[in-house]
């Protein structure tokens, strides 16, 4: 058999075709993903390991592989979930303290079930921002995950799905799903270098899910290629459709931003972006790059009325937020959702009427194409003034969020891929974005460009 650890750190699929051909067997990887989670314990990137269950999972699915039989493209391959989507046999504790004594969950939440049918492993629950509410990714109840590209010095992961994004950059699983009301699938993809998708809202099932504003949550996958994010999302889905065609970048249009989004940014972000537009133009891509009004109206709304995301954050955890227990709550979350509750009924229609208009311009400008800028404006920052002052963790924080957000509030689906680095060894990474309910297309478009984004990047 072949070098267990070296195929532990391939994607997912290539994880299941190392089962197929018998390079090794899915105990095995499993084993060899626990003792890596065991050692790098202090990383923080899991909030609860479920070895025992992962074990019987593995097992079922060695059985499967040696009759011939397995029950799907991912059977035996390793996955984790965000800590506020239930799992059996534990609580979910949505990175908190006081939500982490409530009653152990005694099953799946419905994702979570989907992936069990087709065969997947449940390794754990993963680190993450409390309640989900920032887009750096720190918890001081649980630690902080560490990026594993941030030495000596340490950076930030990006939240909230932290710990799904350090796991799978860190080898300490193919897969993880995390979950994005404003970034929170894609800053972590980005500061840790790894592929994410948001899904259009209501594309994947988020029932059994600690919502944080429903309006704008979405449930999405963290991996290491665009292929084991499709493979993800027809799992997630319980679906069995026929499979994605892959597009032809001769016919596909790009539309760049000139403001918001492409300005102020990082120079490495800057240059690598510019490298891979210019790496698609060669392949046959169209760049269309026009001013997008749409977006500085978003700026002003949110600037007028408070956001969305505040609000029915507020309405969700009105209760501790109001109650005994706020002083064991992180003081930066309990400070951004009491911006919520001094929001007036004025301000929510007003948000919730412009987004609506706002969704429909940008449709209308973007016509057949596809959006493209940085997934963030920056590299993830060094951790440590984040956590001695809070007037720079909440700067950073919206600068983190300020390329993602749109997403949310206008409805579109998006992939974030890796397309390079900083001087310091940072990752960067490309946003591509479709209107509400183009999923199929984003991600038959995404795995292409992915293929040319990488060359380019020589990775």
């Amino acid at each position: 058999m072949a070098d267990v650890e070296q195929i532990a750190d391939r994607t997912g699929a290539g994880i299941a075709l190392a089962y197929r051909s018998g390079e090794a067997g899915p105990v095995a990887v499993v084993a060899c993903l626990l003792d890596r989670i065991e050692k790098r314990k202090a990383d923080n990137a899991f909030i609860a390991v479920t070895a025992d269950r992962a074990m019987r999972e593995a097992e079922a699915a060695e059985r499967r592989y040696r009759a011939g039989a397995p029950l799907s493209a991912l059977d035996g391959v390793p996955i984790g979930w965000k800590d506020l989507i239930d799992i059996a046999g534990a609580p979910t504790t949505a990175g908190s303290k006081v939500l982490g004594n409530g009653p152990v969950k005694t099953g799946d939440a419905p994702i979570a079930a989907n992936a069990a049918k087709i065969g997947m492993v449940t390794l754990g629950k993963l680190n993450m921002t409390e309640f989900a509410y920032s887009g750096i990714g720190m918890n001081p109840h649980y630690g902080t995950p560490v990026n594993p590209h941030g030495t000596p010095v340490a950076h930030v992961p990006g939240g909230s799905s932290s710990g799904s994004g350090v796991a799978v950059a860190a080898r300490l699983l193919p897969c993880a799903i995390g979950s994005d009301t404003g970034g929170s699938v894609r800053i972590p993809a980005s500061y840790n270098g790894v592929v994410g998708y948001k899904p259009s809202l209501g594309r994947i099932d988020t029932t059994g899910v600690v919502a944080l504003a429903r309006s704008y949550d979405t449930v999405g996958p963290l991996a290491r290629s665009v292929e084991d994010c499709i493979l993800l999302d027809r799992a997630l889905r319980g679906a069995i459709g026929a499979e994605l065609l892959r597009a032809d970048l001769a016919g596909l249009t790009l539309l760049v931003p000139t403001n918001f989004v492409t300005v102020d940014l990082d120079d490495a972000v800057a240059a690598n972006f510019e490298r891979s537009l210019a790496a698609l133009s060669a392949a046959g891509v169209t760049i269309r790059r026009e001013k997008i009004d749409v977006l500085d109206a978003l700026v002003e709304m949110n600037a007028r009325h408070g956001t969305l995301t505040a609000a029915e954050a507020y309405y969700e955890f009105r209760d501790l937020i109001d109650g005994e227990q706020v002083g064991e709550i992180d003081r930066r979350v309990v400070r951004r959702i009491m911006d919520g509750k001094r929001m007036t009924a004025h301000d929510l229609i007003s948000i919730q009427r412009g987004r609506a208009r706002l969704a429909s311009a940008l449709r209308m400008q973007m016509q057949d194409a596809l959006l493209a800028w940085p997934t963030t404006p920056i590299t993830a920052p060094e951790a440590a003034p984040l956590a001695a002052d809070d007037e720079v963790f909440h700067r950073v924080n919206l600068r983190s969020l300020r390329n993602t957000m749109p997403g949310n509030v206008l409805d579109l689906c998006g992939v974030a891929m890796p397309n390079g680095s900083d001087a310091a060894g940072m990752p960067t990474s490309l946003l591509v974005s479709a209107a509400h309910g183009d999923d199929e297309r984003l991600l038959a478009a995404a795995i292409e460009i992915e293929r040319v984004v990488k060359a380019e990047d020589g990775a």
